[in-house]
């Protein structure tokens, strides 16, 4: 859908907008961005400094309201323009510039302002015609000047970025001012690095006398900050005593951005076309930018142990949201031989995913983790459910996963990793923030991971989740920092910039859960929480359903003995895909059988290698098991380490029992 407003009003655009909007099927953030588009520049800009809307109603009123009183003025602009006389007036043909000075030059100022008005009969205060100064319409009385009642200040909210920090103040804006402005107070609560100013430049008030020491003697050094959301710009702050307003933008940045002011409401209208190309563009195209993240509290900093407070860094959640530097374990995407770049779908989101969606491109272009995207290359974007209840972003890679050469660097299996827990008593666990986002895409290898969505195209400066080769290139990272001290795994993530989210860790336990497992000194155990999720799981009723429940189910397998025989009648249920699933007496009876095994699973030891195994095997006419002991305490019972099981293939159920006791011996050893 294209569609142009051109000369047409607002309010017939939308009338046509809405028509073909019905018919389209869009969400509300696709239609959203299509009306935008559609309207003329001029508009556009003007509804950049609006920012009260929050669903598409709202703005497309807010558009035709704005574009009635626009309409209104060029009306009442023609009209009085044709009734009133056309008076030849003499300009003078050269503008003396005036320089760029404090309210202490105002009466030099307004003296070289009134010279060319008195030279044109023009009002002094204003600069009209037909009236002269004390008698200007636009002159206020003594009574609103000195009433503090009327008393009016243009202020707007900016923010500040210094050192990885965003901090919002509130900024006047004073066209009397010849410099931008900076409290001396701030600055120092910042640590905002400043110089001495040569020469030192004079200040004085209204009244041409000196405020405070009459001149300031430092100024910062080149400091970011933004007006609403999207507006970014870099100035020179002068140091000033001024509590009340902390930042004072002056003549300076007027002049450069040009702003329309609404004296009336005391509001920004619009932004000037400068803006429009430059400005308001440098958010999301500067390369690095933390965006605005919540600080450690005392009372988080308290969760951290007392021999690990001098790695505080580790667990910096400002240093994590940083842009990191390429490094030479950065994630490469090498395409096959011929590969085309592929290009996904676009996935419609629900209103709260779009809403989720905005958040998450906002908050990601600010941190610098993405940019704007001219790549051939689109992958789709949409949700998943976290466990919180939250929306986890999630891109489909699979089209570029197809193409991409694999690396072999290979991965710790969980029953592995697991193993090396053997006399084990306290235990650590460290939660890597973003831990994917930590690690650069290969430079020059951007363009591969580019997604679209309704609102935009975009690609990826860090790793994202979904990357064929993302766990091996991460794992090759983790593995260079591993070994069995705490401090000594701090100090190789303080080393590598890789940083720790404190509230998800935990220190010196004797329990800690770990993917799904309880670990303790005693072995390994199934989560609480997974295993009343699968006895409270209802009787599927679709193949879909089934395929869910089993699969969750044989996460476990390895502590439920005979898994395999046990699951066997609710495999056939899955062949042919039906519509429905047709419960018999046998799988009905293996559904709750398999639910009561979680229930009663043992916990299983860590095996210890120093120690001898004992293997027990069975088989029977449709499958085979194992069961992995060894003897602790004394009088050296047998304790469970791990449990095997799985069905026969077809050339094997025609092997003798003998046969098939054999093959369960080979299985069992292989495993």
């Amino acid at each position: 859908m294209e569609l142009r407003q051109g000369s047409e009003a607002a309010a017939d655009y939308a009338i046509r907008f809405r028509t073909l909007a019905a018919q389209s099927g869009w969400n509300d953030v696709a239609q959203w961005t299509v009306f935008r588009a559609g309207l003329n520049l001029a508009l556009q800009a003007e509804l950049a400094c609006h920012m009260e809307a929050t669903s598409l109603s709202q703005f497309v009123a807010t558009a035709i309201r704005l574009d009635n009183l626009r309409r209104q003025h060029q009306v009442g602009t023609q009209a009085s323009a044709a009734a009133r006389p056309r008076v030849r007036m003499d300009y003078p043909d050269h503008w003396e510039e005036v320089p760029e000075l404090m309210q202490l030059e105002r009466s030099r100022l307004a003296a070289q302002r009134h010279r060319p008005r008195g030279q044109m009969r023009l009002c002094y205060h204003c600069g009209a015609s037909g009236h002269l100064s004390p008698r200007c319409p636009e002159r206020p009385s003594s009574a609103q000047v000195g009433g503090s009642s009327s008393f009016f200040n243009l202020t707007v909210l900016v923010t500040l970025h210094f050192s990885d920090r965003c901090v919002p103040v509130s900024a006047l804006i004073d066209s009397g001012a010849a410099v931008n402005l900076i409290d001396g107070a701030l600055v120092e609560e910042l640590g905002i690095p400043t110089f001495p100013c040569v020469p030192a430049l004079r200040i004085t008030a209204i009244d041409s006398q000196p405020i405070g020491e009459g001149y300031m003697k430092h100024q910062t050094e080149l400091l970011e900050f933004q007006v609403g959301l999207f507006h970014y710009k870099q100035l020179v702050f002068y140091v000033t005593s001024s509590p009340a307003n902390p930042v004072i933008l002056g003549f300076p940045w007027l002049r450069c951005h040009d702003p329309q002011i609404s004296w009336r409401s005391g509001e920004l209208v619009r932004w000037s076309s400068t803006c429009l190309r430059g400005c308001l563009w440098n958010l999301v195209s500067r390369p690095c930018r933390t965006s605005c993240v919540e600080r450690a509290t005392p009372a988080a900093w308290g969760h951290l142990p007392h021999p690990y407070t001098d790695f505080r860094e580790v667990f910096s959640e400002e240093r994590a949201a940083r842009l990191l530097s390429h490094q030479v374990w950065d994630c490469a995407i090498d395409l096959l031989p011929n590969a085309s770049p592929t290009k996904g779908r676009i996935y419609p989101l629900s209103l709260p995913e779009s809403k989720a969606m905005e958040d998450y491109i906002k908050t990601a272009l600010a941190a610098g983790h993405i940019r704007p995207s001219t790549s051939p290359a689109a992958a789709g974007f949409f949700f998943v459910s976290k466990r919180d209840g939250g929306l986890r972003p999630c891109i489909d890679y699979r089209g570029l996963n197809g193409i991409t050469v694999r690396y072999p660097y290979p991965l710790p299996l969980v029953p592995a990793v697991l193993e090396q827990l053997k006399g084990a008593r306290v235990f650590t666990k460290l939660d890597l923030r973003s831990a994917y986002n930590l690690v650069r895409i290969h430079k020059g290898d951007e363009w591969k991971t580019a997604f679209h969505m309704t609102c935009g195209h975009y690609e990826y400066c860090v790793m994202p989740f979904g990357l064929t080769n993302a766990p091996t290139v991460f794992q090759a990272l983790i593995n260079e920092e591993h070994v069995r001290q705490v401090r000594e795994v701090l100090t190789r993530l303080q080393r590598h910039h890789l940083y720790v989210k404190l509230e998800k860790c935990e220190f010196h336990r004797t329990t800690v859960t770990f993917l799904g497992y309880v670990i303790s000194h005693q072995g390994v155990e199934m989560d609480v929480a997974k295993v009343r999720a699968v006895t409270e799981w209802p009787a599927p009723t679709t193949v879909r359903e089934l395929q869910r429940f089993l699969g969750f189910a044989n996460f476990y397998r390895r502590f439920i003995r005979n898994y395999s025989s046990v699951a066997g009648p609710l495999t056939p249920l899955l062949r042919g895909k039906p519509k429905r699933l047709t419960w018999m007496g046998q799988a009905r009876t293996a559904f709750q059988q398999l639910k009561n095994c979680f229930t009663t699973a043992p916990i299983l030891r860590h095996p210890d290698p120093d120690l001898p195994f004992v293997v027990e095997v069975d088989a029977s006419s449709s499958g085979l098991g194992a069961v992995l002991y060894q003897r602790h305490g004394k009088p050296g019972r047998l304790h469970p380490c791990a449990f095997y099981s799985r069905k026969l293939m077809v050339m094997e159920v025609n092997y003798d029992m003998g046969n098939r006791e054999l093959l369960a011996i080979k299985a069992a050893l292989e495993e």
